[in-house]
C-alpha cells in the first residue's frame, strides 16, 4: 500500500501540535540556540498570521502529522530576487526516511517559482538530511555564516 504524503498551509487549530514538535527541535542537537516558549509561540502566531516574511507548512503522512516546517522570504542582490530560507524543518521520528523532506524541497520550489535562491542550515554530522539535501540539489557554500542577535 502506497502511503501518502501531504503538505499544506500550517492553520491556527495546528498551534498545540506545531508547538510540542517545535519544542523538540528546539531542544535538540540541531539547533543552537535553545528558543524560549514565548518565541515558538510568536514564531507559530507569524505563520498563521498576517507577516509576509514567514509562512508554515504542516507535514502529513498517511493523514496524521508528521512534521512542520517554515521558510522565511527575503531579497537576495548577489542574484536579484527572491530568497526562500528554510528556517525549520522538524520530521518525528517515526516518520523519517519516507521521502517527506524531499518531498517538501520540491514543494517550497513549486511554492516559490520565482525565488531565484533557496537556503538553509544543516548539521554536518547530519548525514541523512545532508545526503537529502545534497540530492535535492542543494551545494555547501562557500560563504562563512556571521550572526548578531539582538534580542
Amino acid at each position: 500500500m502506497e502511503k501518502n504524503i501531504n503538505i499544506r498551509q500550517m492553520k491556527a487549530d495546528d498551534r498545540d501540535e506545531v508547538i510540542a514538535m517545535m519544542r523538540v527541535f528546539y531542544d535538540s542537537p540541531a539547533v543552537i540556540h535553545k528558543s524560549s516558549d514565548e518565541i515558538l509561540m510568536r514564531d507559530f502566531d507569524d505563520c498563521v498570521g498576517d507577516t509576509p516574511f514567514l509562512r508554515g507548512f504542516m507535514l502529513e503522512f498517511d493523514g496524521d502529522a508528521a512534521g512542520y516546517a517554515m521558510v522565511s522570504l527575503g531579497y537576495t542582490t548577489e542574484y536579484g530576487g527572491v530568497c526562500v530560507w528554510l528556517e525549520d524543518l522538524y520530521i518525528k521520528p517515526e516518520y523519517r526516511r519516507f521521502g517527506i523532506a524531499s518531498e517538501l524541497l520540491a514543494y517550497i520550489e513549486r511554492e516559490f517559482p520565482d525565488a531565484v535562491r533557496f537556503k538553509l542550515e544543516v548539521e554536518q554530522e547530519n548525514e541523512p538530511a545532508y545526503a537529502c539535501y545534497f540530492r535535492g540539489g542543494y551545494r555547501m557554500s562557500d560563504y562563512g555564516l556571521m550572526t548578531k542577535e539582538n534580542v
